[in-house]
C-alpha cells in the first residue's frame, strides 16, 4: 500500500539499489491495489523511478497467489501478502519470496540475481 511504512521502506530500498539491479539486467516492478493517482504521488514523494502497477481488482495478486486472508489486531480481512517474484528474461519463474521481511530484502534479491 502506497505510503505505508513497510511498503515505503521496501520501495526505497529497491530504488536505492536500482543501479545494481539494472547492472545485472533486472527490471524492478511494484504492484499494489492502489489507484494510479496514488502511485504517482507515492513515486514523486520518494523519487521512485521504477514502474508501479495498478491492480485495484487484485487480478494480478490472485494470479500470483498473494491475495490472502490476513489477521491483524484480531480482525480478519483480505490483503496482499508481501512477496517478490524473480522472473528471468525467458519468463521463467526462478524464485519466490513470501511473507517478506523488508530489512535486507532488496539485497537478498540482488544476491539471488547475481547467482543466475
Amino acid at each position: 500500500k502506497d505510503d505505508t511504512p513497510g511498503c515505503t521502506s521496501e520501495a526505497c530500498a529497491f530504488q536505492d539499489g536500482l543501479p545494481d539491479f539494472k547492472a545485472v539486467g533486472a527490471t524492478v516492478i511494484g504492484v499494489s491495489r492502489d489507484q494510479a493517482e496514488s502511485h504517482q504521488r507515492f513515486k514523486a514523494k520518494y523519487g521512485l523511478t521504477f514502474p508501479l502497477i495498478v491492480d485495484t481488482e487484485a487480478t494480478l495478486c490472485q494470479a500470483y497467489g498473494v491475495w490472502k486472508e490476513k489477521t491483524m489486531y484480531g480482525k480478519t480481512r483480505m490483503g496482499i501478502e508481501r512477496s517478490t517474484f524473480l522472473i528471468d528474461a525467458q519468463g521463467i519463474l526462478r524464485r519466490i519470496w513470501r511473507k517478506v521481511k523488508v530489512d535486507g530484502h532488496a539485497e537478498d534479491v540482488l544476491h539471488a540475481l547475481r547467482q543466475l
